[in-house]
């Protein structure tokens, strides 16, 4: 597909001449809508993928390539929100879960997969002596704050406005209802005197402090050394437990963010890309901690989960850190983001509009405004009207990216060729939308 030139008088105009094109190249998708219209609230069951007028449907993915009900192709910089790290077809993830289809699944007990992959993060990611593991990056975080206020007999949780750690668990200033009701602290990301004010103003009700150590579902802000330094030294100081969300941030380097920063929380949890592609979480911390979870203690705490020791996320999972995402191929990829994102800023600084990617690695976000963003308040200062056009725009040139949050991830078989044709294609978008980037 190609893009079409445009009027420009004003991004809502533009907007809405972008989403009739869309419809009209893609009727496919609107019958795929429709009947799930029957039997899905808004035809969707994912909130964060869908869009007006409806989403694109996808048939087939092949490495970074996908294709949709109307048989357009498209290289993803999406990767199913940082979980598609090995692409869509990987022949080792395929390999690996062929072999478990023939040994059988769903046994209903313990297998030696549990503790191989548990050994592989233990090893990588250095807050994680003990490991549990459950089904998905919104359990562990879950799992890890309800285990944060057992330990401590404290109730209360401190997170950061904007701040998503699963469906259970967003901070926002305007309550969300679908929260779990635990008493919820909202401070700023970045904010160095304000947070501290904050836990030291709760510190005898806080069990814990959660946040990404970059925000993800925030849009790609990292949070300062000093800024993680402080709450590190805060949580201390108080018995608060700080807990890193790194469901995104852990494919950051071999070991995480922790690693690259040397700021070590107490839990970490994880998600996304760790069971190569299938339904994945774990969640981790040191034994003192992580033993209440020991089933031989008389205090135990209870986990369960049906399928927390999937044979299919365990053996895709170790086949993929063992033989793919080793540390060297990790330090190759998110210095290959690094590059991306310093060649898109580039291309922005030398056509002087207001946008800029933020993020670290293989992880980036574009924000439609020039100037410092530390936190989601600074980026809410964008039209986001112009990231629907954004991505519109993108789909129409043969990219996919993130529909809500225009984020962009690398993979593993992206090509330099890939990166290449994406800078390409924000510098089109740039150059037929200029007059609204301002």
């Amino acid at each position: 597909m190609t893009s079409t030139p445009a009027s420009n008088a004003d991004v809502n105009n533009a907007l809405d001449e972008a989403k009739v094109r869309y419809a009209s190249a893609n009727p496919e998708s609107r019958k795929v809508h429709e009947t799930a219209l029957k039997v899905l609230p808004g035809g969707n069951t994912r909130s964060a993928i869908f869009y007006d007028p409806y989403p694109i449907a996808f048939e087939r993915g092949q490495d970074v390539r996908l294709w949709d009900a109307d048989g357009h192709e498209y290289c993803d910089f999406v990767c199913e929100m940082t979980a598609g790290i090995y692409g869509h077809s990987n022949p080792v993830i395929r390999e690996a879960v062929t072999r478990r289809l023939d040994l059988g699944w769903s046994l209903g007990g313990h297998s030696s997969l549990e503790a191989e992959l548990a050994r592989i993060f233990s090893d990588r990611f250095p807050s994680m002596e003990r490991v549990r593991f459950v089904n998905s990056g919104t359990e562990a975080t879950t799992f890890s704050v309800q285990l944060a206020r057992a330990v401590t007999n404290r109730p209360a949780v401190l997170g950061f406005d904007g701040g998503y750690h699963g469906g259970f668990l967003a901070f926002a200033t305007k309550p969300n209802p679908m929260n779990v009701p635990f008493e919820m602290i909202t401070g700023i990301y970045n904010d160095m005197e304000g947070s501290a004010a904050l836990i030291d103003r709760n510190a005898s009700r806080l069990a814990c402090v959660i946040l990404e150590p970059m925000m993800g579902g925030g849009r790609c802000i990292p949070a300062t050394r000093e800024f993680l330094s402080m709450l590190r030294e805060k949580t201390r100081q108080h018995g608060i437990l700080l807990i890193f969300d790194e469901v995104m941030t852990s494919r950051l380097s071999p070991g995480g963010i922790q690693t690259l920063t040397g700021v070590i929380p107490d839990l970490t949890s994880l998600g996304k890309y760790i069971g190569g592609g299938f339904s994945a979480g774990a969640f981790g911390g040191p034994a003192e901690i992580m033993d209440r979870l020991d089933p031989r203690r008389s205090d135990a705490l209870g986990h369960s989960g049906t399928f927390n020791n999937n044979v299919f996320t365990l053996s895709a999972g170790i086949a993929g850190f063992k033989r793919l995402y080793t540390p060297d191929a990790a330090d190759k990829l998110n210095a290959r983001g690094e590059a991306l994102r310093r060649r898109l800023n580039q291309a922005i600084e030398d056509a002087g509009v207001a946008m800029q990617f933020t993020g670290y690695g293989s992880m980036m976000s574009a924000h439609m405004r020039s100037g410092t963003i530390r936190s989601p308040g600074d980026a809410a200062h964008a039209n986001p009207r112009l990231r629907e056009l954004f991505y519109f725009d993108m789909l129409a040139q043969g990219f996919y990216v993130s529909p809500m949050r225009a984020f962009v991830n690398l993979a593993l078989p992206h090509s330099d060729a890939d990166c290449e044709a994406l800078v390409t294609a924000v510098k089109e978008f740039i150059s037929s939308r200029r007059s609204l980037l301002t």
